[in-house]
């Protein structure tokens, strides 16, 4: 039975319209194998794709791979210090040139030594000589569109693609006190795999309604739903944000409740009174604090399950204070025990997004950023589903 109809797409309509009226998406756009396909052509072939940050690959030659939607990818600095996007698979037999990060002179498949430069182009194929009308050239590593947007690095698989930064002019004026181009922070760890779609965690980052209850206590007290802001924004941008009062300035997530690290010397008196989410779907999200910023990347690989990067972004020079370490502790045991109770919500809610009587249901007030969630994805999900239909009376 065929799910991504007109009838179910006009059905989404209902979550894309004023918030006091709107309702949840259905749970099949969170369970189905064959709207997460739909999904796949809708978002993540054609939208900009955060991979990572551009201090990940600082120095010529440094390079990391990850994959979205299961595409292995790999991101290099070139020895001309551009930073280039690429399939990860060798244009032989499909096995992966690399893995990790690191640095290197160019990429060696190690199955049968066919060797790439730091760009994809293929430059030595052991033993093709006898291999009728071989042409190097013509088996370089697919290179996506590449876009840097304060400091991370996006990729798109379209190569017709418009910019990102045009569409994402609100955002960036609204954390621009930031300055999270010249901000720095370590490596992630190892990605883990997370039992769940990829939207249940987008929407939760966003979420300023549970706030005050699953999180209810000393360590989130002082950030309350009830201050929460929701700028407009149109569907067709490249994101949104949301806004979150303090009850005091300089919030942070410790025990002392206050800013702990040094504060970004850009914020502004308003900013510093609040908390800032800032979400470019369907792969960033960041969560915005006076002394940190954690950014969330989120890498689909199946209709119920996502691997994501969790990273920390603090000010220039914050690293080398020597006590840097003991009082980033006290960040991360706070930031922590929030974490981990919205990632159990979260396998919950997919297990109940599996049910008979999983429901289409409503929204509060305080959940306006997943009004413009739902809003950017039925724009999206809409355009496609025409542009498909259309294509298929094209070649009836």
């Amino acid at each position: 039975m065929t799910l991504v109809t007109d009838s179910f797409i006009r059905s989404l309509e209902s979550s894309a319209t004023d918030l006091a009226e709107a309702e949840t998406l259905p749970p099949e756009c969170y369970t189905s194998a064959e709207f997460y396909a739909f999904e796949k052509e809708a978002l993540y072939n054609h939208e900009w794709l955060c991979v990572g940050r551009a201090d990940w690959v600082a120095k010529p030659g440094d390079y990391f791979s990850t994959r979205v939607i299961g595409e292995p990818i790999l991101v290099s600095r070139t020895l001309d210090g551009e930073i280039r996007a690429m399939s990860a698979v060798c244009q032989h037999r499909a096995m992966l040139v690399a893995e990790g990060h690191g640095n290197a002179r160019g990429f060696l498949c190690p199955y049968h030594h066919w060797s790439y430069n730091l760009d994809g182009k293929l430059v030595a194929a052991p033993a093709m000589s006898k291999t009728c009308n071989f042409d190097k050239a013509q088996y370089s590593l697919p290179t996506f569109k590449v876009e840097l947007w304060n400091g991370f690095i996006f990729i798109n698989f379209d190569a017709d693609a418009a910019p990102l930064a045009p569409r994402l002019t609100a955002v960036a004026e609204a954390i621009a006190g930031y300055d999270l181009a010249g901000t720095e922070g370590p490596r992630p760890d190892p990605a883990p795999t997370l039992p769940w779609n990829w939207k249940v965690m987008f929407e939760n980052n966003n979420d300023g309604y549970h706030a005050s209850r699953l999180h209810h206590g000393p360590l989130h007290d002082f950030v309350p739903s009830g201050l929460a802001v929701f700028p407009d924004s149109d569907p067709a941008d490249g994101g949104f944000l949301r806004f979150n009062g303090t009850l005091h300035a300089d919030a942070s997530f410790n025990a002392t409740q206050k800013a702990v690290l040094p504060v970004f010397p850009g914020l502004s008196d308003e900013a510093r009174m609040r908390m800032t989410f800032a979400n470019i779907p369907p792969t960033l999200s960041l969560v915005m604090m006076s002394d940190m910023v954690i950014y969330l990347i989120l890498r689909p690989n199946g209709p119920e399950s996502l691997e994501m990067d969790t990273g920390f972004l603090f000010a220039p020079g914050a690293m080398a204070d020597p006590a840097f370490d003991h009082k980033l502790d006290m960040n991360i045991r706070a930031s922590g025990h929030i974490i981990a109770q919205d990632l159990h919500v979260d396998e919950l809610v997919q297990q109940g997004l599996r049910s008979r009587f999983a429901p289409r249901g409503r929204y509060s007030w305080q959940e306006g950023a997943q009004g413009q969630f739902n809003k950017w994805l039925v724009h999206r999900y809409r355009a496609t589903h025409q542009r498909l239909a259309a294509r298929e009376m094209t070649q009836a």
